[in-house]
């Protein structure tokens, strides 16, 4: 029976690896998850993620996907086991299932114990069983509307028949199915119920996600801004919304919805700041690591992955030295007095 070899810089888990001394920030708190952008940009311009008019980044400062891997593995092996892959939009990078499929053959014992990724599926129908084969068992959808004027709107220029095809061509590949929708006031505030209703009938979770004060868009941020606990008094007018612990080990607080059987979710930044619990740092397509999303202070790695003299235990001490500058929190704050945002750098760029 023929085979085909492993790339050497991939090697299989076939035996239990020694455990890395666990990544461990300031305040105690175990770093065991790492959000990865592998681009800048995507084929949609969401009103609170981008400006219509958006300057990507050039080809020089982006990491190879080889590089994206290397960094990728040397926090592997300093202990972390959950990768999330993100852009802008992950599956419109060139070949970036080549990285997925190395970072899968990482999945096991000493290892990742979770790959997944979060888009907008407008690739989905291109990607998911190829992603399913690769390792990747569970994805996050961007989908913050179910009318089609109102998605082509807040996505500038998005259908959204592609994005529904696409997340039920990964339900028919095997993947779990979460849905994400981001609250805006006045946009998609009327249409929660809808979409749980619609969640529940296809066996889908729901997370709602408040806007965040990152980059300069396109109008005023405090128009957009809807609190998670107002949307939550109103969805309990009609849904039971019962407690529990399951948790996805990302800042989401969810919750079981009776009548349907699945999960809602709250990511709260602004009305509950859920730092307290934070094991997540987030690595740019630039290579640099911001340890807080909603903090400037940053560790750079470009260089060092182009610098032929540094190896991979010098990666996993910058590794650590950076997460020892890990802060206790962000300060993300929407305010009319200040018409600027908290964080200059789009969230497309930091990885959404």
């Amino acid at each position: 029976m023929q085979t085909t070899p492993l790339r050497p810089q991939i090697p299989t888990m076939n035996a239990v690896a020694p455990q890395p001394a666990p990544l461990m920030d300031p305040f105690g708190r175990h770093v065991s998850y790492l959000r990865v952008s592998v681009t800048d940009r995507c084929d949609l311009r969401c009103v609170y993620c981008m400006a219509e008019d958006m300057t990507f980044l050039p080809k020089a400062e982006i990491l190879t996907l080889e590089e994206l891997e290397r960094l990728s593995a040397a926090f592997i092996a300093s202990g972390v086991d959950k990768i999330r892959l993100t852009g802008g939009e992950p599956l419109v990078r060139k070949n970036v299932m080549s990285l997925i499929r190395g970072l899968g053959q990482r999945i096991g014992p000493g290892g990742l114990r979770e790959l997944t990724l979060t888009t907008n599926g407008t690739q989905l129908t291109r990607y998911a069983e190829e992603l399913f084969s690769a390792g990747v068992r569970r994805i996050n959808v961007s989908l913050d509307t179910l009318d089609a004027d109102a998605f082509a709107a807040a996505t500038r220029w998005g259908k959204i028949e592609q994005t529904l095809d696409g997340i039920f061509a990964a339900k028919a590949a095997g993947l779990a199915v979460k849905i994400n929708a981001v609250a805006l006031k006045g946009v998609n505030e009327h249409e929660y119920d809808r979409m749980i209703a619609w969640c529940g009938e296809h066996g889908f979770d729901l997370c709602l996600i408040e806007t965040m004060p990152m980059g300069d868009i396109t109008g005023d941020r405090t128009d957009q801004y809807l609190p998670l606990s107002l949307v939550r008094s109103r969805l309990k007018q009609n849904w039971t919304l019962e407690d529990t612990d399951y948790s996805t080990g990302g800042p989401a607080r969810y919750m079981r919805v009776k009548e349907t059987g699945q999960r809602i979710g709250f990511i709260t930044p602004m009305t509950h700041n859920f730092c307290e619990s934070c094991n997540r740092v987030r690595l740019t397509c630039t290579g640099t690591l911001y340890m807080c999303l909603g903090q400037d202070d940053a560790a750079e790695f470009r260089a060092m992955l182009r610098d032929p003299g540094v190896d991979d235990a010098a990666l996993r001490q910058a590794i650590h030295d950076a997460i020892a500058r890990k802060p206790k929190g962000h300060d993300f704050v929407i305010d009319r007095r200040q018409n600027r945002p908290a964080v200059a750098r789009h969230m497309s760029v930091t990885g959404g």
